[in-house]
């Protein structure tokens, strides 16, 4: 079966919808004209309930099967924007300055709102399908705020599915990996209150840049020679923000960056060693070093039954040979993870025509894609909602 007929019809409206998304991007929680739009399109389409803020511009869609039944299945995309510049000159680019889909969650947004005007046109299915709308996936906790807003006490599911774009995978390539397949992550801000003084006279100081670089230079140490080598795990420190003058020692330094892993042991351990080496530079240099540490995303876990359903649906649409199961772990993070933690799923890449990754100023995403995942998330409700 290839992309399926009807949403093949809507094809260019797709197109078209998301090349407005991409237009006017807005970024994590202030999806407001986004989420507008979205619930506008559900209740157009005849989706039977529409639910809105939940997690502050989240929407949720009901849509009921035409036969009866007990069970629920849920439907995912994110639809913030990052906070970056896009360099694409395409006719379409971002109106919005320091705001840009360079993730694709535009077409995420225009997938799930395909699939659920399918669904509510067609309604071939037993049970009720649930369409999540969510905010804020980049790293702001829009997945928390819509569980602690009672996602899934107001709309319980029995199994949730959600899908990314992948520029670096051949079209129309369906890839899932089950159990652990993306890294969990914490961000983290490591300040160091030294003393300051006359660049000429740095006796009287307590550099803060001295004593940063030495303690950058040991936090690579931690997975290099604490965490088991068998354990995948990075350490990045990503900025170093210190100093206003070039006669002038300054009195802090603030370190910044991310750790990945795919275990909460592992978690744990380079969280203990970030802690101990902070308090020892702290008596070392006899300074204050003052650590925050921020776990904003869980290991994501595929569920291994519900991944091989997944694929068996993608393989429908297509074709047995492009849809697969995969073995490689991700280091990046995605916060549907914090929904397979409550509700057991599983999440997919879908591969299109590009060559620049996604979160680069110059990505581009092929709107040929748009209805083969939109045909993918139908077919999995269709084929899991069959009884």
């Amino acid at each position: 079966m290839p992309v399926l007929p009807k949403i093949n019809e809507y094809a260019d409206e797709l197109t078209a919808i998301r090349r407005d998304f991409h237009e006017h991007p807005e970024i994590g929680f202030e999806e407001v004209r986004t989420s507008g739009i979205v619930a506008d399109l559900l209740r157009k389409w005849g989706v039977d309930e529409v639910h809105t803020g939940i997690g502050k511009t989240g929407v949720v869609g009901i849509i009921n099967g035409k036969r009866e039944g007990k069970r629920t299945i849920g439907l995912r995309a994110d639809m913030d924007a990052l906070p970056m510049q896009e360099l694409t000159n395409l006719p379409y680019a971002s109106k919005n300055p320091g705001a840009f889909h360079g993730c694709g969650h535009d077409s995420h947004t225009t997938m799930l709102l395909g699939a659920a005007r399918y669904l509510a046109e067609t309604r071939d299915f037993a049970g009720r399908a649930v369409v999540i709308f969510q905010p804020a996936e980049e790293g702001l906790g829009g997945a928390r705020a819509m569980l602690a807003d009672g996602l899934f006490q107001k709309f319980p599911c029995d199994e949730v599915y959600g899908m990314h774009n992948n520029p670096l995978a051949e079209p129309n390539k369906f890839g899932v990996k089950p159990g652990p397949a993306m890294a969990g992550a914490t961000f983290f801000d490591i300040t160091v209150n030294g003393v300051g003084s006359h660049g000429a006279m740095p006796h009287h100081a307590r550099d803060p840049i001295v004593i940063a670089t030495a303690l950058v230079q040991n936090l690579q140490s931690i997975v290099s020679r604490n965490v088991q080598p068998t354990q995948p795990a990075v350490l990045s420190v990503t900025q170093i923000h210190s100093g206003s003058a070039y006669n002038v020692v300054p009195d802090k330094a603030v370190i910044s960056g991310t750790i990945r892993y795919f275990s909460d042991e592992v978690r744990d351990l380079i969280h203990t060693r970030l802690n101990k080496l902070c308090k020892g530079f702290a008596e070392s240099y006899d300074v204050e070093i003052v650590p925050d540490l921020r776990p904003v995303f869980d290991v994501l876990m595929n569920d291994a039954d519900l991944s091989e359903s997944y694929r068996e649906a993608a393989a429908e649409i297509v074709g047995e040979e492009n849809a697969t199961i995969t073995k490689e772990l991700v280091m990046g993070s995605e916060d549907f993870a914090d929904m397979l933690r409550a509700v057991p799923g599983a999440y997919c890449t879908l591969g299109h025509k590009g060559s620049v990754p996604v979160h680069n100023p110059g990505f581009l995403l092929d709107d040929a894609m748009l209805p083969v995942g939109a045909s993918i998330m139908a077919r999995i409700i269709e084929r899991r909602l069959a009884a």
